[in-house]
């Protein structure tokens, strides 16, 4: 598992997810960490936004299909819009998580502050997160597996990354 770079402020981290359009893979790699983020104490320290290489879904929410998989286990998908990513974030975000290998590849590659979300899947390393827009509520049902589970290995590093303010500032 990769080693999560320095926050550029002390105490706070800024994670984006990055898919094709942003409105199923990282839409989902959104809600499940934010949840599990505010479940361990770390919402208000961690910021999290996702969005898409391409504009022609800017504005629209979620698919159904992703929000649907999302309330059948217990998350609240319902005030997501599709965002295009914009350059100037890179800058601002301590990490940029892609979903697949063509969305690392439009970001330039690795460097320090983006990587496969994958990367941090104890299941599958350097895998892509399959897209699951042409197939059926099987495919989605795998993306939520995948997301949840990277997810809490994601939220782990963030607790180690992110000191509690407490500690950091006695």
């Amino acid at each position: 598992m990769p080693t999560l770079p320095p926050p550029r402020t002390p105490g706070r981290y800024a994670l984006s997810l990055l898919c094709l359009g942003n409105i199923c893979r990282s839409h989902t790699a959104h809600v499940v960490p934010e949840a599990r983020l505010a479940e361990s104490g770390l919402g208000d320290r961690v910021a999290v936004r996702s969005s898409g290489t391409g504009d022609w879904h800017v504005g629209r929410p979620m698919d159904t299909r992703a929000a649907a998989t999302l309330e059948q286990a217990g998350y609240d998908p319902s005030r997501h819009r599709a965002q295009q990513y914009d350059e100037a974030w890179a800058t601002e975000d301590d990490l940029v998580l892609a979903m697949d290998h063509d969305n690392l590849a439009d970001l330039g590659g690795r460097t320090e502050r983006v990587a496969l979300f994958r990367d941090f899947d104890p299941d599958g390393p350097d895998q892509d997160v399959p897209d699951p827009y042409y197939g059926g509520t099987a495919g989605f049902r795998e993306v939520l597996r995948i997301v949840e589970r990277t997810s809490d290995a994601l939220v782990t590093a963030l607790a180690a990354a992110v000191e509690p303010l407490s500690e950091r500032d006695s």
